[in-house]
């Protein structure tokens, strides 16, 4: 094999490397400070569901640096932002429906002009 061939193969400490850090969000999910998640939250079908759960975590956690509110919506947000591309139209419509639902529990609902609409 010639030095060419041979550089191009990813050596075992680049293998190890990456495995370590594809999963780098889930490892937050698991070791935030701020909410201990009941499994499999984010699956639930129902937005009011999702954000009934998040809002019994957020409430319940000692850990948290700051307001239940926050630490709830910010959970959801982190969640959709990771998943991105792979959400469907679907799920995202319903992750987006639970933020509204979590923003209506905690009383704190955006005025109609100052919605984003989803499509």
């Amino acid at each position: 094999m010639s030095a060419t061939h041979a550089s191009r193969a990813p050596s075992a400490a680049k293998k190890s490397d990456r495995a370590s850090t594809r999963r780098w969000s889930q490892h937050v999910t698991d070791t935030s400070d701020s909410l201990d998640l009941e499994p499999g939250v984010f699956r639930k079908s129902r937005a009011r569901a999702i954000a009934a759960s998040l809002k019994r975590s957020a409430d319940r956690s000692r850990r948290r640096k700051t307001d239940s509110f926050r630490s709830a919506m910010s959970m959801l947000t982190f969640y959709v932002n990771r998943a991105g591309r792979t959400l469907s139209a679907e799920r995202r419509r319903v992750l987006q429906a639970a933020k509204d639902a979590l923003r209506k529990m905690y009383g704190r609902e955006q005025p109609a002009a100052t919605r984003t609409r989803t499509t």
